[in-house]
Order: C-alpha cells, then sequence, then structure tokens
C-alpha cells in the first residue's frame, strides 16, 4: 500500500480574520498541495474526500493518529484544521508539516514547526509560485518522510509521552473501507488509479468524469479524464481524440499563460495522434511540436522534451524542404542533448532513485540515447525502464515512441 498523506485544511473561500484577505483554498489544495503529494509518492487525501457531512469521524481521527504524513493548512486559521492539527501533534512524534499564506502572524504557538510560506493572491495562485512550491513542498515530504525528527511540540517538550498507535489491522481495515466507499471522491480516484493499471481505460473514464462533475475545475481530474478518452479503444479513434482535446480544453492549453505540463503533454499526444490516423492533416503535427515545445522550454519538462523531439523528426520525414529537414533533425539532437543535462542535473538530487517518475526518466533517455545514436546507453537505460515493472499501457506508450524511433534512424 502506497504511504498516505492526509491533508487538514479549509474548503472553498475563505476570510482570514486578522487581514481580512479572502482565500480560495482549494485552488491551494489543487495546484499545490496535491500535486507536490503525488509526485513525491504518496497517496493524497483531504477530509472532505472522505466524508460528506464536515463532522470528524473515526475515519478521520485514524488518519489524524496513522497517517504517514500530514499536512496542515492554516491558512485562515480554520477551527477544524487548527483542532486536528492539535490532535495530530498530540499523537504522533513526526511527519506533520504546516503550510500557510505567507501573509499575517501566527496566534498560536507552534514554534517547534517550520512553516512552509506560499504566496496567494486570493482568487488564484501564479503559475511561477506553483512550480516553485509543487518542487519545494515534495523535497520537503521526502526529506520528513526520510529524517523522521520530531516535529510535534508536545512529544518535543515531553519525550517520555507515548504516542498513539492503531493496530495495523484495524488501520488497514479502515483504508480499505475507504477505498470501498461508493461514491467518496477517495473511493472513485482509487478505483480510477486501478482501472488504469488494468489497462481498462473506458470504466477508468466514466470514473473520471464523475470525479470532473463532483469537483469543479480540478485540474487533475480533468488531466486524466481527456488521457482515458483518447487512450479509450472502444471508441472510433478519431471520435476519441476530438472528445479528448474538447475535455482537456477546459485547462485552456490554448492560452499562452497556461504553462502546466501535463496539460501541454497531454494536449500535444492528442494532436500526435490526430496526426497519425491523418497523415495529410500536418496541421495535426505542427500543433503537436507546438503544446510539446511550450512544455519543454517553460518547464524544462523532460518527457515533453522528448516527445517534442521525436515529432521534430517525425515532420523531418515527411517535409519535402531540405533546408527544413535539416533544420528539424539538428533541433531534435539539440533538445535530446538539453534533456540528458536537465536528468543529469536531477539525477545528482539525494530523493533520484525513490522519484515516482522514475520509471518515465528511465524511458526518455533511453530515447534520448537512441536518437543521438548512441546504441549502448540506449539498451541500458530500456533496460531499466523495463526493471521497474512498468504498466502495460506504459509499455505499449514507450514502445511505440522506440518503433518510430527505430524506424527513423534505420534501425530496426
Amino acid at each position: 500500500m502506497k504511504k498516505i498523506c492526509f491533508v487538514i485544511m479549509g474548503y472553498g473561500k475563505k476570510t482570514d480574520p486578522l487581514s481580512g484577505k479572502t482565500y480560495d483554498l482549494n485552488i491551494t489544495y489543487n495546484k499545490i498541495i496535491k500535486p507536490a503529494v503525488k509526485k513525491a509518492g504518496f497517496t493524497c487525501i483531504r477530509s472532505d474526500e472522505i466524508i460528506e457531512s464536515g463532522i470528524i469521524d473515526k475515519n478521520m481521527y485514524a488518519l489524524l493518529i496513522q497517517a504517514d504524513l500530514v499536512i496542515a493548512d492554516i491558512t485562515t486559521f480554520n477551527f477544524n484544521a487548527t483542532y486536528e492539527l492539535g490532535i495530530r501533534h498530540g499523537a504522533k512524534r513526526f511527519a506533520t508539516i504546516v503550510i500557510k499564506e505567507k501573509e499575517g502572524a501566527i496566534p498560536f504557538d507552534i514554534s517547534r514547526n517550520k512553516i512552509f510560506s506560499y504566496s496567494h493572491m486570493g482568487n488564484n495562485i501564479e503559475d511561477k509560485e506553483v512550480k516553485r512550491c509543487v518542487k519545494e513542498l515534495r523535497e520537503l515530504i521526502i526529506s520528513v518522510d526520510k529524517n523522521q525528527e520530531i516535529d510535534s511540540p508536545l512529544f518535543y517538550h515531553i519525550p517520555s509521552v507515548k504516542p498513539y498507535s492503531l493496530p495495523e489491522n484495524e488501520y488497514n481495515q479502515i483504508i480499505k473501507n475507504l477505498k470501498e466507499k461508493e461514491d467518496s471522491i477517495f473511493s472513485l480516484t482509487e478505483r480510477a488509479e486501478f482501472e488504469m493499471s488494468k489497462n481498462n481505460f473506458t470504466q477508468a473514464k466514466k470514473l473520471w468524469k464523475k470525479l470532473v462533475d463532483k469537483i469543479e475545475n480540478d485540474q487533475y481530474y480533468i488531466q486524466q479524464q481527456a488521457f482515458c478518452t483518447y487512450k479509450d479503444e472502444t471508441v472510433k479513434p478519431n471520435i476519441a481524440l476530438i472528445d479528448a482535446l474538447r475535455i482537456i480544453s477546459k485547462l485552456e492549453p490554448d492560452n499562452r499563460n497556461t504553462i502546466d505540463p501535463e496539460t501541454l503533454g497531454i494536449t500535444g499526444a492528442i494532436y500526435k495522434r490526430l496526426w497519425e490516423n491523418n497523415k495529410m492533416e500536418i496541421e495535426y503535427l505542427d500543433r503537436s511540436i507546438e503544446y510539446y515545445e511550450r512544455g519543454f522550454t517553460i518547464n524544462q519538462d523532460y518527457y515533453t522534451g522528448e516527445n517534442y523531439a521525436l515529432c521534430l523528426e517525425l515532420k523531418s520525414e515527411v517535409t519535402h524542404d531540405f533546408d527544413e529537414k535539416t533544420y528539424l533533425k539538428y533541433a531534435a539532437i539539440k533538445a535530446r542533448k538539453e534533456i540528458i543535462e536537465i536528468i543529469d542535473q536531477l539525477s545528482k538530487e539525494e530523493d533520484f532513485e525513490i522519484r515516482s517518475d522514475l520509471k518515465w526518466v528511465y524511458a526518455t533517455l533511453s530515447h534520448c540515447y537512441l536518437g543521438i545514436k548512441n546504441a549502448k546507453k540506449h539498451k541500458v537505460y530500456s533496460d531499466k525502464f523495463y526493471e521497474l515493472n512498468p504498466l502495460d499501457w506504459q509499455k505499449a506508450t514507450y514502445e511505440k515512441s522506440l518503433k518510430q524511433l527505430k524506424k527513423i534512424h534505420h534501425t530496426e
């Protein structure tokens, strides 16, 4: 079972009683907390995802006491959130992260905690700030989980106090029951991800749609619905792709201010598939290149970068202009060398080997080295990719791009 991070915070728009400023806390959760938690390899649960009434029940107490990690956002000093933080500090020595919008004072003593601060504009958070926070919060989560330093004021000052603990079988049963709860957000998410792991994109698509209908404008759920829609082989390919394009358009990928690499990557993938199904429509490939390039150049995102390089080479195969063909091949090689440098820097990070996206890092390196004609290193990273036991759809995605690359470089 994946480690669980339980998030305690207010929901929706709440007003800070000290500053009088109103913040949409759902934006904090959806844009910063949930992505950072997932990138750190944890299952993310917020209390409203397991209960409907807002009342603290057995499930919430169990998670407060036993969850591997708790993140408490005390922005606006929501009464429930601060009460639940007190329970956590009284029950567990370590693995609690307190976060807060940077403005305003802290009206109670949690001085033992390092407060992770972020800047919120009220109705939105700047993309640059989102990018910083997701990266730094992910790193903090991994560090806190690894070091297990006491962060509870109670256990720091009175170390002889015994922490509370649920019997493991009882806690596991509670988590199992939450996963099976018919219409809870947590249950639907777990079931959707399970169906994806079994290549059942038809059912996964329906579950993500339920989540999109439940939670308006949730970026992650919209991305997953679009992804499963274009992967659904029970629908005619072009129809599935147009449906997926309609879904991902909710996240405004055409807006030049949209910098989320996942949104840009999914949009690029949809247009790439449209081109593969309609080879005469070169504009589809051009659009794919555009979205992948934005994801790569804005975010230095290795995965969209490799897809950008591959699409450049695919276009070089169909253009009749010699100068354009030369440029596209050169740009692809240049991009791949840059991607290798980016990943080389990532590999120096302490938590590199436990990255949740490690299999895609290896898949990308495998493709990049093949693209620059280094067959030895291509094989090394291909082997590393398979050693991580990728899901069937992940293998199919990797092997499809690999086949295209081999055809371009005449190595089949």
